[in-house]
């Protein structure tokens, strides 16, 4: 991928970025050994205050469910998702198990109580009793339906054995969330750009990274749709069917300034 935008300000936001991720760390490891609800507070705060520092504008429609347990369910294109995202909702990832190795990122996953699964043929029944586990407990879960990022012009498929767990849990709210990234600078964000805002495929994390944080203000546009429970649905296949058209509609429509 070519270089564009601002070394400079790549690099004042990184430090930015880290520099504050340092002075909050050692107050979420505390958070998470002491009970309370700080340790679910602190990562909306921490995520939340980042967003004007490294250059994300947030806009909003719709409204989060406030019911807990609630299952979030969204399409997938940046890692930015998780601070997008994370400043809205008061909530747990599902992530790959192999994002818990990976440096920083997966201290800061284990840190906000991410629920790490296995993403291989054979593993479901155990992807489905630790999600269970986890909303029966009371967790807000943000789901990943696609299984891997998308370019952030479409939405993947989704895969119907990740919504497995809410076979026991019939009227849990399930809340489709659609997130688009839609605007640099006040401008449309095109087919052109969008590679610089998703990773996805084999792009290298770093150089990607510091790409991203040398553009200028991003526009983030997340749309909240009506929560559903499992119930509503004869089998989960047609749930992760609804939960797709709801949510692919939402992108759509953000993508085309709607």
């Amino acid at each position: 991928m070519k270089r564009i935008g601002s070394a400079w300000v790549a690099s004042l936001r990184l430090v930015v970025y880290l520099g504050w991720t340092a002075i909050l760390l050692p107050v979420q490891i505390a958070a998470v050994a002491l009970p309370g609800r700080l340790k679910e507070w602190l990562p909306r705060f921490y995520h939340r205050s980042l967003w004007r520092p490294i250059g994300i504008d947030v806009r909003i429609r719709g409204t989060p469910n406030l019911d807990r347990p609630t299952l979030f369910v969204v399409n997938h294109t940046s890692y930015l998702d998780i601070t997008v995202l994370g400043g809205l909702i008061e909530g747990c990832f599902v992530a790959k198990r192999e994002v818990a190795g990976w440096p920083l990122f997966g201290l800061l996953a284990k840190l906000q109580r991410t629920a790490f699964v296995e993403r291989r043929r054979g593993a479901t029944a155990n992807e489905r009793d630790h999600i269970a586990r986890r909303l029966s407990g009371g967790d807000n879960l943000i789901l990943f339906p696609e299984g891997t990022s998308n370019d952030g012009n479409r939405v993947l498929p989704f895969k119907s054995a990740l919504f497995a767990a809410l076979q026991t849990s019939a009227d849990l709210p399930i809340q489709p969330v659609s997130i688009g990234y839609t605007r640099l600078d006040g401008m449309p964000l095109g087919r052109a750009l969008r590679p610089f805002v998703a990773w996805y495929g084999d792009m290298d994390l770093a150089p990607h990274l510091f790409t991203l944080l040398g553009l200028g203000r991003m526009t983030v546009d997340v749309v909240f749709h009506a929560p559903v429970k499992a119930a509503d649905f004869p089998s989960r296949k047609d749930l992760a069917r609804h939960c797709h058209e709801v949510i692919a509609g939402g992108v759509a429509g953000a993508l085309a300034g709607r």
